[in-house]
């Protein structure tokens, strides 16, 4: 006898319950692990700038309700954080949940396959937020996992999941690294006078977000005039968990390695040349395979145009200053070539404004034609 005959067996409320369960519960459990994966994405984050060329990795293991164990991966070449989300959580890890931020690894690389940590422990249940990008491997984790008897769920918080490893996601898929194009500005667009004074536009808040930024690249690149105007360092100041600083590129078409000596006497610039949007993509390609899965561009203005025009920039994020320079000669945040019509305009999606300090951050993707 079907479900509705037999309700009539049963009082109005109890009837009213039940309904409330079955709609109430799916939500529930949607809210219960989405909580937890959460969780397992701030954890992931503690790696920010550590893990490169590997993901950022978060885990969770949660039982009857309750956190017992919590890892990340902390470095490249180190656990990943399953295992240490396991290690945290000991024996109680039997007939446990794990939540994690990405599909299990199942292969041997400079460490076992998580996958059999999980196995191996006992676990019950494997929710996911991303599948691996890398077709060599996509799925096989949780399919592994499946034959063991493990129930797996994926896809949850996987639009955070997705954009917390958008570096790792280009670089494991193209063989590019994913590149940020960053410029600070005035509100009518100029990054320093006519004389080339830019120290600063923007406020030490805006400051300390480039530092996070530097953090997270494996390379910094700007242009030769930048390098003559302001001397820059291009390192990450003032964050202690730094345990390799990004490599130093310098875009220009007239100073050698031999010049850069003048401004980083420790050898640590080099200087590229790109001249075509080919020679420009022939260069991702390149550093793709130094393992460089981040690069920030940070400028000067006729960088930012060619590395625009030659369609190499995935995301921008402009710091813009509350301040109005002027000046016809003033240095235009973006430089180069003339735009015959608007339809040469540059287009961005997934775009967001925040306030940072006195300034406001405009950061989007390129929309590509």
């Amino acid at each position: 006898m079907s479900t509705i005959l037999n309700i009539k067996q049963y009082s109005n409320e109890a009837i009213k319950f039940w309904l409330a369960f079955e709609l109430i519960s799916p939500i529930v459990l949607f809210m219960t692990t989405e909580k937890y994966m959460l969780e397992a994405l701030e954890l992931a984050e503690k790696g920010w700038g550590q893990t490169s060329p590997n993901p950022l990795v978060g885990a969770v293991v949660v039982k009857h309700g309750k956190i017992i164990g919590r890892g990340y991966h902390h470095r490249a070449g180190e656990a990943h954080a399953e295992v240490n989300a396991l290690h945290d959580a000991g024996k109680k890890a039997q007939g446990a949940d794990i939540y994690v931020t990405l599909e299990p690894c199942s292969t041997f690389g400079r460490t076992p396959p998580c996958t059999q940590a999980i196995i191996d422990a006992g676990i019950k249940k494997v929710f996911v937020g991303s599948v691996d990008p890398n077709p060599a491997h996509a799925g096989k984790g949780l399919e592994i996992l499946r034959e063991a008897g493990i129930e797996t769920v994926s896809g949850i918080e996987k639009q955070a999941c997705d954009k917390l490893n958008e570096a790792f996601f280009c670089w494991i898929t193209s063989g590019k690294p994913f590149v940020i194009l960053k410029m600070a500005m005035t509100l009518d667009g100029k990054i320093a006078t006519a004389g080339g004074e830019s120290k600063w536009i923007t406020g030490p808040a805006a400051r300390e977000q480039v530092q996070h930024l530097r953090k997270w690249c494996d390379a910094i690149m700007v242009g030769g005039e930048t390098v003559r105007q302001d001397s820059p360092g291009l390192i990450v100041r003032g964050i202690d968990t730094v345990w390799k600083q990004p490599q130093k590129l310098i875009a220009t078409r007239s100073m050698d390695d031999n010049d850069l000596l003048k401004y980083f006497p420790d050898k640590s610039a080099r200087a590229v040349r790109c001249s075509s949007s080919t020679e420009w993509h022939d260069l991702l390609v390149e550093l793709g395979k130094e393992n460089i899965t981040g690069l920030l561009i940070e400028g000067g203005g006729e960088l930012a145009a060619e590395a625009l025009n030659a369609e190499i920039v995935d995301k921008i994020e402009f710091h813009i200053a509350p301040k109005i320079l002027g000046g016809k000669d003033s240095r235009p945040v973006v430089g180069g070539e003339n735009p015959l019509t608007l339809e040469d305009a540059k287009f961005l999606r997934d775009y967001k404004l925040e306030i940072v300090g006195d300034d406001i951050i405009v950061s989007g993707y390129i929309l590509r034609r």
